[in-house]
């Protein structure tokens, strides 16, 4: 299997046509969708979790205060967040 550089560069690189390209982003979509769906079944309130921030770019370690359908409550510290749930990890 080949590493994601390879990968990013094929796509970056490559002459794909508009549909070939189109059929990589619904890929892609998929499978976050699968990663969503599997850690909505794992966490459960109280759960730790972290996840990178898009704000800052750090890692946010926090617990869950809440699933809902398509974003999961995290609370870190006095911050709560509102995170979508295949940017989450165990922590």
């Amino acid at each position: 299997m080949a590493n994601i550089q390879e990968i990013n560069s094929s796509i970056i690189h490559g002459s794909f046509t508009n549909e070939q390209l189109d059929s990589i982003t619904m890929a892609v979509k998929y499978a976050k969708n699968q990663i969503a769906q599997k850690n909505k079944f794992t966490l459960v309130r109280g759960t730790k979790v972290k996840f990178t921030s898009n704000r800052t770019g750090q890692t946010v370690i926090g617990e869950v205060t809440d699933v809902k359908r398509k974003f999961i409550h995290v609370r870190s510290g006095f911050t709560n967040w509102r995170v979508p749930a295949n940017m989450l990890s165990a922590a």
